[in-house]
C-alpha cells in the first residue's frame, strides 16, 4: 500500500534543514498574534506559545531533537547578537542611568545573591544532587551565559537551558499582573527586576509594557548576567 501524498510532501520537506527554521519563524508569528488578539495579556507569552508549539509538532512528528535544531540554529545564533544590541537603548539613556548608579548596584548584588541563595536552599531541601544543583544556580542569567556558567561548574549545559526558559517564561508572565497587584508604578524599577529574574524573555515583557522599563531590564539582564558569569565559577 503506497502512502498517502501528504505522508511523502511531510518526508520531503522534513529532509531539508530550512523547514525547521520556516516552523520555527511561524510559530513564533503565530504566538505574538494570539498575544495581540488577547490584548497583551502578560499569561499568553508568544515565548510559551511558540515552545508548545513547536514542542507538540516535534512529539507528533518524531522528530529527533537534534534536527530540529540544524535547521534552526540560526535563530539561537541570532541570540548572542541579540542580546548585544539590547545595550544600544542603555547607552541612549545612559543620563539618566547614571544618576540611579548606587540604587542599581545594590539592587544587582541583592538580586543576584537572592536568587542564588534561594536557588541552592531549595535544591538543598528538595535532596537534589550536585550536578543538578550547579545546573540550576545560573538559572536567572540569559541563556549563553547560563549554559558557558553550567559546564563550568560542572553542571549540565541542557538542564540550565531548560531552567532558564521556565525562569523566564514565568518571570514574564507574572511580573506585570504582580507588580499591578501590589501598586508599584515606579518603571525603572518594574523593568530593572523583570531583567535580573527574567532575563532576555522578561526584558522583553518589560519592553512590551514600557520603554523605560525595557531600558532597565537590558541593563539589568547584562549586569546580571556579567556578575554570575564572573562570580560563580569562582566560588563554586
Amino acid at each position: 500500500m503506497n502512502p498517502p501524498p501528504i505522508f511523502e510532501l511531510w518526508v520531503f520537506l522534513k529532509a531539508k534543514p530550512l523547514l525547521w527554521l520556516v516552523l520555527t519563524l511561524g510559530a513564533w508569528v503565530l504566538a505574538r498574534r494570539l498575544q495581540e488578539a488577547t490584548g497583551g495579556a502578560a499569561w499568553a507569552n508568544p515565548v510559551a506559545g511558540s515552545s508548545l508549539m513547536l514542542g507538540f509538532l516535534l512529539w507528533l512528528t518524531d522528530t529527533p531533537y537534534e534536527e530540529f535544531f540544524a535547521g534552526a540554529q540560526f535563530v539561537h545564533f541570532l541570540l548572542g547578537p541579540a542580546t548585544i544590541a539590547l545595550g544600544v537603548t542603555v547607552i541612549e539613556h545612559g543620563k539618566a542611568v547614571r544618576r540611579q548608579i548606587v540604587p542599581v548596584a545594590g539592587a544587582l548584588v541583592v538580586g543576584v545573591l537572592v536568587s542564588v541563595g534561594t536557588t541552592w536552599a531549595l535544591c538543598h531541601a528538595a535532596g537534589l544532587n550536585d550536578v543538578i544543583t550547579l545546573s540550576l544556580l545560573p538559572k536567572s542569567a540569559t541563556a549563553p551565559v547560563a549554559m558557558g556558567v553550567s559546564e563550568a561548574v560542572g553542571g549540565i549545559a541542557s538542564i540550565s537551558m531548560c531552567a532558564v526558559l521556565l525562569t523566564g517564561i514565568t518571570g514574564a508572565v507574572i511580573v506585570t499582573p504582580l507588580f499591578n497587584l501590589f501598586r508599584f508604578r515606579n518603571w525603572s524599577a518594574r523593568g530593572f527586576a523583570a531583567g535580573l529574574t527574567a532575563h532576555g524573555i522578561g526584558t522583553a515583557r518589560a519592553y512590551q509594557v514600557s520603554n523605560e522599563a525595557g531600558v532597565y531590564a537590558a541593563l539589568a539582564l547584562a549586569l546580571a548576567a556579567l556578575l554570575q558569569g564572573i562570580l560563580l565559577p569562582l566560588i563554586l
